[in-house]
């Protein structure tokens, strides 16, 4: 996990959100206040141009800047969940992680979330995709880089009959489902990212 490792899934990640911006802020129109994708590629502008400094940092360090960095320039409540969501991830995780320590790291990560969004899984939110990340993490297995992309796409598409009771997307009860949910989606193009570039 050397600076030009982080540098790169810093990199990943960011292109992966600023490619799919208005995507995100379609998706977010249909369902919430339409400023995700807006958003997030603010917050995720910030952290590319940080992208050097970040990256010269040991991992846990690293994490927590990015997490940092999210809840001060993204608005609305995905600044705070992902925020939530990198600094947890850098609490718990050592400077070189193994599956394990990602998996339990994850774990408690969710947890973080959980609480700052007072969620669960199956309401809708990006933890819909979080969950079967960790859970196919605690798995394992030799093609997990791989596997992890589809795990996380599916489980994003699979947001889209759940009716949403978390967020602005909850006022609108039934006329929710149908939809996927945008945090979601941003949680999978992150995953999505993060696998291609440590696979690539």
């Amino acid at each position: 996990m050397n600076a030009a490792l982080k540098k790169k899934l810093i990199e990943a990640m960011a292109d992966a959100i600023l490619a799919h911006a208005d995507e995100l802020t379609v998706l977010d129109q249909a369902i919430g206040d339409g400023d995700h994708g807006l958003n997030m590629k603010r917050g995720f502008e910030a952290v590319l141009a940080e992208a050097d400094a970040i990256a010269a940092r040991p991992l846990p360090d690293a994490l927590k800047t990015i997490g940092t960095t999210l809840v001060m320039k993204v608005g609305g409540a995905s600044g705070p969940l992902y925020g939530t969501l990198f600094m947890a991830l850098g609490k718990e995780l050592p400077p070189e992680p193994t599956i394990a320590d990602l998996a339990r790291a994850l774990a408690a990560a969710i947890e973080a979330v959980k609480a700052r969004g007072k969620s669960e899984l199956g309401q809708k939110t990006m933890l819909d995709v979080l969950g079967p990340l960790q859970v196919a993490l605690a798995e394992g297995g030799a093609d997990l880089a791989s596997r992890l992309p589809a795990v996380a796409n599916g489980a994003a598409e699979a947001t889209m009959p759940l009716k949403a009771v978390r967020g602005r997307a909850s006022f609108l009860g039934e006329r929710s489902i149908g939809h996927m949910d945008p945090g979601a989606r941003s949680s999978a193009l992150l995953a999505t990212a993060i696998c291609n570039a440590i696979g690539a």
